[in-house]
């Protein structure tokens, strides 16, 4: 199966045409419309700061439904607690940059390249990138940030300096998601921490269907 290569128009290939990995083409850039245009259709940029652009659409794919979130007494005795204070959207940079930051079992580098945190403060700067702020004592102890389309938020990266910090920020965004009706977070892939918290995989037909219908 063949890798597509991007020509100058911000345009995919299918996302069923991806090989068995899910990498489905390569090239092109990070401008705003090509981002949202691979997003509206499953498609996402993951690559390494040597290395060309990647575009990628998996199959089977990691979601969670926001009403699937699982409310460990734990996660939720400390939520309750007030041990941190929970903000959206304000402070962006910080927290891709905290994202880039953060070591990774298994991953040398990072995939938040220079390059990629500008397309994303930009996403940002014309209101479709978000993020959640965790902070401890006024410091920040942990976030997340992604981007919205529609009723969908397609999550890229969560981080944690303080212990749970990420969960809290997950928590508080799975309940902005319930009270303004979106229907989907976007996982993009299979990890043991969003497994316990209630994520799950789904096929990738299931999941496009999901867009289709809640990206207006």
């Amino acid at each position: 199966m063949s890798v597509f290569r991007l020509p100058e128009e911000p345009v995919f290939p299918r996302p069923d045409l991806a090989d068995p990995n899910g990498l489905l083409a390569v090239g092109g850039d990070l401008s705003p419309r090509r981002l949202l245009n691979a997003y509206a259709n499953g498609i996402f940029p993951w690559y390494m700061e040597d290395g060309p652009v990647l575009w990628w659409s998996p199959d089977p794919r990691m979601v969670l439904f926001p009403r699937e979130f699982k409310r460990h007494k734990n996660l939720r005795r400390l939520v309750q607690s007030g041990k941190f204070s929970v903000t959206m959207n304000t402070d962006f940079e910080g927290v891709i940059k905290a994202c880039s930051r953060v070591e990774r079992k298994g991953e040398k580098g990072t995939w938040i390249t220079p390059a990629m945190q500008e397309a994303y403060i930009r996403l940002y700067e014309l209101g479709f990138a978000h993020s959640v702020e965790c902070r401890l004592d006024g410091r920040l102890a942990g976030g997340l940030y992604g981007v919205a389309l529609g009723k969908i938020f397609f999550g890229e990266s969560m981080f944690h300096y303080v212990t749970d910090a990420s969960k809290v920020a997950l928590w508080y965004l799975v309940d902005f998601s319930l009270e303004n009706g979106l229907k989907l977070i976007d996982a993009q892939q299979d990890t043991p921490l969003l497994r316990s918290l209630g994520a799950r995989m789904i096929p990738r037909k299931e999941f496009l269907e999901i867009l289709q219908a809640n990206i207006g």
